[in-house]
């Protein structure tokens, strides 16, 4: 192991199960293979490595071989440790469940999140236009248009529904990727053009929301909510192979952008964690094994 990323899911892992008992959170991380298990094809002793996985914030991870895939040439352990977990959720998301097509306009909820920025490089880099994406810190929005977004929308100060038609010809997006949940469900549903798709991958302000059942019938809207939680182990291979096959090549050819807000040791996960409760962050936060 070389480094791990740290997802706000591990956060609500160890506060979930704080029963006293240790636990090793973590589901992605970048490193070199130490031992192939009998019968293993196709990766050898040495080869540089990403993946997704389980108990990954620590010193040596077991992993499936279908979950790994090879680091790019000149791709920093930081970088590739950061690429796993947020890519493979975004392109289940946008490509499998969201069924992006070229030319499909696209709303982004709570878009300084690393799963929701890489929402927007996938995207962008499969033809989508507009971009579209929402926070409530003016800072971040700024950050965003180098990912890829066409239109920012400031959620503390101005109307997601009036700024989506204002974009989109009063027509509406085609699909949103939504992080926030109950709050800004209402204003989803309008913002969506007939046929529109909404896919929940979080729910940060809140799990909770009414439904205007006549806009779910008069759009004929399609409501989809993804987790890894309840797929069968061949379902999570399943997304990682098919994230890989897209989005490796955009990867190795430099037209992924990675950012890094923070990098820590892993012997200060801790204070890894509490960072990231803070919120402040833009990007990703990895675990460092020095």
């Amino acid at each position: 192991m070389r480094a791990a990323g740290l997802n706000r899911g591990e956060i609500n892992q160890a506060r979930e199960l704080r029963t006293g008992n240790t636990i090793t959170t973590g589901v992605e991380f970048a490193g070199e293979v130490e031992a192939l298990g009998e019968g293993v094809h196709g990766w050898r002793e040495g080869d540089r490595v990403m993946g997704h996985g389980r108990a990954c914030q620590a010193e040596y991870v077991i992993a499936d071989p279908l979950a790994l895939m090879a680091v790019p040439e000149g791709l920093s352990w930081i970088d590739a440790a950061a690429f796993p977990n947020v890519f493979i959720t975004a392109h289940d998301a946008v490509v499998t469940n969201g069924q992006l097509r070229a030319g499909d306009a696209v709303l982004i909820n709570g878009a300084s999140g690393g799963v929701a920025m890489a929402a927007i490089q996938i995207a962008s880099l499969l033809g989508a236009k507009p971009v579209i994406a929402t926070s409530r810190s003016a800072a971040k929005l700024d950050r965003l248009s180098q990912f890829g977004v066409d239109v920012g929308i400031n959620a503390s100060s101005e109307s997601q529904v009036e700024a989506v038609m204002a974009a989109t010809g009063d027509r509406g997006v085609d699909l949103i990727i939504d992080t926030v949940g109950g709050p800004v469900f209402e204003d989803n549903m309008k913002s969506l053009a007939v046929k529109g798709r909404l896919v929940n991958i979080a729910r940060l302000g809140s799990n909770t929301a009414q439904i205007d059942l006549s806009l779910l019938w008069l759009k004929r809207l399609t409501l989809v909510g993804v987790t890894f939680r309840t797929r069968s182990e061949q379902e999570r291979l399943a997304c990682i192979q098919a994230c890989a096959r897209d989005m490796l090549p955009f990867l190795a050819a430099g037209r992924i952008r990675l950012p890094i807000d923070r990098t820590f040791p892993m012997t200060a996960i801790g204070e890894a964690h509490a960072y990231m409760q803070q919120d402040q962050h833009v990007g990703k936060i990895v675990l460092v094994v020095e």
